[in-house]
């Protein structure tokens, strides 16, 4: 006997839940490439790109992963022998970096580990260092999806401002886009990219590049440029260039809808969506952690992601309890990975997710700490409803209590 059987709860930081609707919107037969709909679906889709990027700039689509995008970002902008900064916190970050030493790219790490952020600083420490602005470019993940760690984006801007620096700031939204705050110009980034499968609500197979003045300039110079990721070919007469081939025309329809989703809820709501059901699983992830068997893996409540929490299971094998939520009581939770494999495990709160799900969700993890007999502080799961009781809307439509002051400080962008 079982209890999985019913709709399986996906739980895992990406590829996420997909709509109903999405899922509809993509169950259609294929068209015309060259002429008609598919057309008008492109531009609406580069033009609300921008939207969600908040970026007057160029956006690209890819038929790729966000690993594609990184490529695309790198070839852009830079030429081979070039170096780059890459801001070291989780996994991602250095793994942009391997990418671009593949390239011919150097690249140095200033290195913060899995449990905190960036210290901007640090970062304005060393790009004063570099008197003969060797470094061409600074790399650095909104959030990291291994360590659930939120980099202060503006701060780090701000760090590069007051170094004098010229380098290009890359911003990796892979796991953040369509989940928190991003604000491209305003907060003077030059390259953002993302993925179509965590915040923006499609299936895995599509990523994005959003590119700013100082890049397109630089794309000019760069040596690494290569036909498929080339902006400039993109920008040719035919639609067909669009996708340097044929279009990905199914996850395009996807897309459409996903972000007329977005719209409709409304970009300021999505994200206090996002923020409410983050701090209902920190609220539960809190209570457990006094029975001494589970740890945030971030140590700054500040920078913990609204997007992803990854706990630490210490004495335990976190496969026991992945495996026991998903075979016997159908919620499939996040592995541990990088440096964390082995030693944790994450829950997603991204995407196409409410209360509901989010509470189903932290029941399993709940009974499944129970059943496997790990400690955990009595009251995980009243402590998630009483704070979405407080922050959901009250009774007659207006705000709850929650809405009017957060319970920790606030993650940076938020």
């Amino acid at each position: 006997m079982s209890l999985r059987n019913g709709r399986e709860f996906l739980a895992i930081p990406g590829p996420t839940t997909v709509p109903d609707e999405v899922l509809q919107a993509m169950h259609r037969p294929a068209i015309e490439i060259y002429s008609g709909a598919l057309l008008d679906i492109t531009m609406s889709c580069l033009d609300d790109l921008r939207r969600i990027f908040k970026t007057e700039g160029r956006t690209y689509i890819y038929a790729a992963n966000g690993h594609g995008a990184w490529e695309a970002a790198l070839s852009n902008t830079l030429s081979r022998g070039d170096k780059v900064l890459v801001l070291g916190s989780g996994l991602f970050a250095p793994a942009w970096g391997e990418m671009a030493a593949t390239q011919g790219i150097v690249v140095e790490e200033l290195p913060f580990g899995y449990r905190h952020a960036v210290d901007p600083a640090a970062v304005e420490e060393r790009l004063r260092a570099d008197t003969a602005g060797e470094i061409k470019a600074v790399l650095v993940v909104q959030v990291d999806t291994a360590s659930s760690i939120v980099n202060d984006i503006p701060a780090i801007r701000r760090a590069i401002d007051a170094a004098g620096h010229s380098a290009l700031f890359m911003v990796d939204a892979i796991a953040s886009l369509g989940t928190m705050p991003f604000e491209m110009d305003g907060w003077g980034i030059d390259v953002g990219i993302t993925g179509s499968q965590k915040g923006l609500m499609t299936p895995p197979g599509l990523s994005f590049v959003a590119a700013g003045k100082r890049a397109l300039e630089a794309h000019e110079k760069a040596g690494l440029r290569t036909f498929y990721w080339d902006w400039t070919q993109r920008e040719g007469p035919r639609h067909y260039n669009k996708y340097c081939g044929t279009p990905p025309e199914h996850l395009l329809f996807g897309l459409r809808k996903a972000m007329d989703l977005l719209f409709e809820e409304g970009l300021p709501a999505v994200f206090e969506r996002h923020r409410i059901l983050a701090e209902a699983t920190r609220r539960a992830v809190a209570v457990w952690a006094e029975g001494g068997a589970l740890a945030f893996n971030v140590l700054d409540p500040a920078a913990r992601a609204n997007s992803v929490t990854t706990i630490r299971l210490e004495g335990h094998d976190p496969a026991e309890l992945i495996g026991y939520a998903d075979r016997e009581l159908g919620v499939v939770l996040g592995i541990g990975i990088g440096d964390l494999t082995g030693q944790a495990f994450r829950i997603a709160h991204m995407g196409h997710v409410n209360a509901p799900m989010m509470l189903g969700t932290l029941g399993i993890v709940e009974s499944s700490l129970a059943a496997l007999g790990i400690p955990q502080g009595k009251g995980g799961i009243q402590a998630a409803v009483d704070w979405i009781a407080e922050a959901a809307p009250a009774a007659g439509g207006k705000a709850g209590a929650g809405t009017v002051g957060a319970p920790r400080a606030a993650a940076p962008g938020e």
